[in-house]
């Protein structure tokens, strides 16, 4: 009877979906009938009882994510968790992942959650959640059991390049809540660091920026923006944070098999910070919507990328509620393309100036001769205070090559880049 149930559902989605009764749709039809037979079978064969709802939606998820490592089905508790995840405050690790080769790869540790501070990196693979393994599940899967009630643990094994042996984590899970947004002022250089791209990341960089133009005045030399393992978000915030910086030309463009798919964005009129110099910091855990602000300020020769590589994944995934199942599908629908043409799938974007991460040796240079170290050397009659500040800058300077060594790069550039600015200028 089940057979026969699930035999005249798929016919009639058949009828309902082809108007032309070609060879083609006598192959489809083949195929669905074939998918009854399986169901039938499993329904009276198998092991365990199984309901017909997780065998479809299993089904289902598996037709999706079989086409890419992004597209997915999404029950209506999943697709209740996206949406509260979109919004900035869902519960969890606080890592964003994917699937790669039948493991759980994590694209990137969120700043300040229980995964970041326990130590998940980039590149990680999960290969066992609770001492099960994750080969030979879905991604959904993986993820619910990520999930729980905060305060409870879970247990990670995790593969890591490098590492002989896997690594193991004991994380305590809790509500993340998200600030995709936070700035400081580093002297006379507004740093602005972006985690990801909620609902308001491009008005809490908006906020940010006005707030250090306040704070630094007519000192301020440029804008350093930390996307570095920012694993992506909402396109359409991509844009505006682009937009903020470019006055003029395309954003992103975004191409695919339907018409409805191929869009293009271009700025508008007026820069926030009225063409001073950028710094964008990326590494290898910036992904889809980092690299979009990044692919755009680079190919307009707006800002200088520095860093690693980026992760690649040049793919735009449209959320489509199912009103049968109060669910969702999440499909990959276009690619999305540079100002300048260039597809970053799989590719990623490559920095201006490469910039690894790394840890300083001071060398020590106060027993290296000098005119002062002299005997009655001549004395400086002109010699002034450090009105400025300078002794103060460059402690702060070596502290910061110390704590970051890349954002210490950055600053230095976006300095070097004021200050030759203002040569060519005299």
């Amino acid at each position: 009877m089940n057979k026969y149930l699930v035999k005249l559902t798929v016919i009639a989605v058949v009828i309902f979906s082809f108007s032309a009764a070609n060879a083609s749709n006598k192959d489809t039809i083949k195929l669905l009938d074939l998918f009854g037979d399986v169901f039938d079978k499993v329904k009276r064969d198998y092991v365990e009882d199984v309901s017909d709802k997780e065998l479809i939606e299993s089904a289902i998820n598996g037709m999706l994510s079989s086409l890419d490592p992004h597209s997915s089905y999404l029950n209506e508790k999943a697709f209740d968790e996206m949406r509260i995840q979109t919004r900035g405050e869902f519960g969890g690790l606080g890592i964003e992942v994917t699937m790669d080769n039948g493991l759980v790869k994590v694209v990137s540790p969120i700043d300040d959650t229980p995964a970041f501070r326990a130590g998940l990196k980039s590149g990680d693979y999960i290969s066992r959640i609770n001492d099960e393994a994750v080969m030979g599940t879905t991604l959904s899967e993986s993820v619910e059991k990520m999930r729980g009630k905060p305060g409870t643990k879970i247990h990670l094994t995790v593969l890591r390049e490098g590492e002989n042996e896997p690594l193991e984590f004991d994380i305590k899970r809790a509500i993340i809540k998200i600030k995709s947004v936070r700035s400081k002022r580093e002297g006379d250089v507004a740093y602005i660091r972006i985690t990801s791209f909620s609902e308001q990341t491009a008005k809490g960089v908006r906020k940010e920026i006005k707030s250090l133009k306040k704070k630094i005045g007519d000192e301020l030399k440029g804008v350093v923006l930390d996307l570095r393992n920012n694993p992506g978000g909402l396109l359409d915030q991509a844009i505006e944070v682009s937009d903020l910086f470019l006055d003029r030309g395309e954003i992103v463009s975004t191409r695919g098999r339907v018409s409805d798919s191929n869009k293009r964005s271009n700025a508008t009129k007026g820069d926030i910070i009225d063409g001073l110099p950028i710094i964008v910091m990326i590494n290898g855990g910036s992904a889809s919507a980092s690299e979009i602000v990044a692919g755009a300020l680079q190919d307009h020769k707006r800002a200088v990328i520095i860093g690693t590589k980026s992760f690649g994944k040049g793919s735009v995934q449209t959320v489509v509620p199912l009103s049968t199942s109060k669910g969702a599908m999440r499909l990959t629908t276009s690619r999305y393309f540079t100002p300048s043409g260039r597809s970053i799938q799989a590719e990623g974007i490559d920095p201006d100036i490469i910039v690894e991460p790394a840890k300083i040796e001071t060398v020590d240079t106060k027993k290296t001769t000098s005119e002062a170290s002299l005997r009655k050397h001549l004395k400086n009659n002109n010699k002034k205070k450090d009105k400025d500040g300078k002794e103060d800058r460059l402690q702060n300077q070596k502290d910061m090559y110390e704590k970051d060594y890349q954002l210490g790069r950055a600053i230095d550039l976006l300095r070097g880049i004021h200050i030759f600015g203002e040569i060519v200028n005299k």
